[in-house]
């Protein structure tokens, strides 16, 4: 594997971080969604994961008070099962902790078992269920959760 980078998403990101959003979720977010988020969104936290200065993962967090949410995380196809989700989930944390937040949580298909063990391993749980979440098939999502120390 090349050199890995984390590093803080800019407007310049939009295109390539829509690009990794389409080929990982079936409704994507507009490009203009990410423009309000970076732009506009005082509580928003967003980094791009570049693998040889290609942007191929992003994620995204909202920090309000002590708590985080994350709002999404994603890898493109091709680059998944690298660790890269590991090491991005991981910085997430970090930053979440870096600007305050005791507690961080987020949603999760049901049927996501891979991303659901990869939380389970940064000692999320599951804390809930919001029925007919997604709105491209009505799947359930899990809130995972966890106290940051």
């Amino acid at each position: 594997m090349g050199e890995v980078m984390i590093r803080k998403m800019e407007l310049d990101d939009i295109a390539d971080v829509y690009t990794v959003d389409s080929a990982s979720f079936p409704v994507p977010w507009t490009k203009e969604i990410f423009y309000q988020e970076i732009a506009l969104n005082s509580h928003a936290y967003y980094y791009v994961l570049l693998l040889d200065e290609h942007i191929v993962g992003y994620v995204g967090m909202w920090i309000v008070e002590d708590d985080a949410q994350i709002t999404n995380i994603a890898i493109l196809p091709s680059f998944r099962g690298l660790k890269l989700g590991e090491k991005l989930f991981r910085f997430s944390i970090q930053m979440a902790m870096y600007h305050g937040a005791e507690r961080l949580s987020l949603e999760v298909r049901e049927s996501n078992i891979v991303a659901q063990n990869m939380y389970r391993k940064f000692g999320l749980v599951p804390g809930g269920i919001r029925k007919k979440y997604y709105t491209d098939n009505k799947e359930d999502a899990i809130v995972m959760w966890v106290t940051l120390t």
